[in-house]
């Protein structure tokens, strides 16, 4: 899924680079059999990086990248605020198209570039909201 702005257009290299890492660990979900049921699923102001599914597990994925330790390490971006600001947006989700039986995980996947060599660091069940 395409933006109405394609990246390309997007006068901040942050936002650009944000978007080519979610590229990235979509593709590596992808070689792993997961399937990308959604790309920056927005609720309002918010979204979720990524949903990807494999059987009846979906997974809500959010992608950090980080260049360098001066900022910190990405995991260490994903806050409680930030988790719960991601669990009212996977309700929405859920809500609109969850199945019956599905089981639900918040995952982080942090990158240290944007590009193909990208190393890419898989923290699955990163938390657990109170509704699980």
């Amino acid at each position: 899924m395409r933006p109405a702005i394609p990246p390309e257009a997007w006068t901040d290299p942050r936002h650009r680079l944000g978007w080519e890492a979610e590229i990235v660990a979509a593709k590596w979900l992808e070689r792993r059999s997961w399937t990308i049921e959604a790309h920056r699923w927005k609720m309002g102001r918010n979204d979720l990086d990524l949903v990807a599914r494999k059987a009846d597990l979906v997974l809500f994925v959010e992608v950090k990248l980080r260049r360098g330790r001066r900022v910190g390490a990405g995991e260490e971006a994903v806050t409680r605020r930030k988790q719960r600001r991601l669990e009212r947006v996977a309700w929405g989700w859920i809500l609109r198209h969850g199945r019956g039986g599905d089981r639900y995980r918040f995952d982080v996947i942090t990158l240290d570039a944007a590009g193909p060599g990208a190393r890419v660091t898989h923290i699955p069940d990163a938390w657990r909201p109170g509704w699980r």
